[in-house]
């Protein structure tokens, strides 16, 4: 109904249900480092039933590219990923299977940045990113970095050298309050 790519070849787009609510909600895709509807960000959280039945988060969520040149001159007050941060609405969904034939909204949170804890954690992690980018360069850049946000490459397979910023698991467990 939307044209969205599910499947190209045996590879799944992982962001195809957040491209469904965005052309749902009138938004061509894009990828610009603003937020998307221009007062909020939507992400899109995919998670999975264990064993014992309980939900959980199914993989890290990407918050935005790291752009080396940018994250090197700007602080984590003015940064791309704090814009994006206090910005984002998340509609999580429950994957089912592997043919993505469906999806189950699960619910719809918003995330309160706000001065706390998990904003000084958050503004570390930028900054040691930011740090590192300056002593030892973009490549030095693991996915090891950062309690809550991580620096991670994005693209397909490895030797990708594009990195974004990516929400840790246990990061997104606190926002929609679940846990395995």
């Amino acid at each position: 109904m939307y044209n969205v790519t599910v499947f190209k070849g045996d590879k799944t787009n992982k962001g195809w249900a957040g491209h469904v609510l965005e052309r749902h909600l009138g938004l061509p895709l894009n990828s610009s480092q603003s937020p998307n509807f221009g007062s909020w960000e939507l992400k899109t959280l995919c998670l999975k039933r264990l064993t014992n039945g309980r939900l959980t988060i199914k993989e890290t969520m990407a918050i935005t590219m790291i752009d080396p040149y940018n994250v090197v001159r700007t602080p984590f007050e003015q940064s791309h990923l704090l814009n994006k941060l206090t910005k984002i609405v998340i509609p999580a969904r429950i994957w089912i299977n592997k043919k993505e034939d469906s999806s189950i909204l699960y619910g719809i949170y918003d995330f309160e940045i706000g001065n706390t804890e998990v904003y000084e954690q958050i503004r570390e992690d930028y900054e040691l990113v930011r740090a590192t980018i300056i002593e030892k360069g973009f490549q030095a850049l693991t996915g090891k970095m950062g309690k809550f946000i991580q620096p991670r490459t994005k693209g397909p397979g490895h030797g990708s050298t594009s990195r974004a910023f990516y929400a840790r698991t246990s990061f997104l467990k606190q926002i929609i309050n679940i846990e395995d």
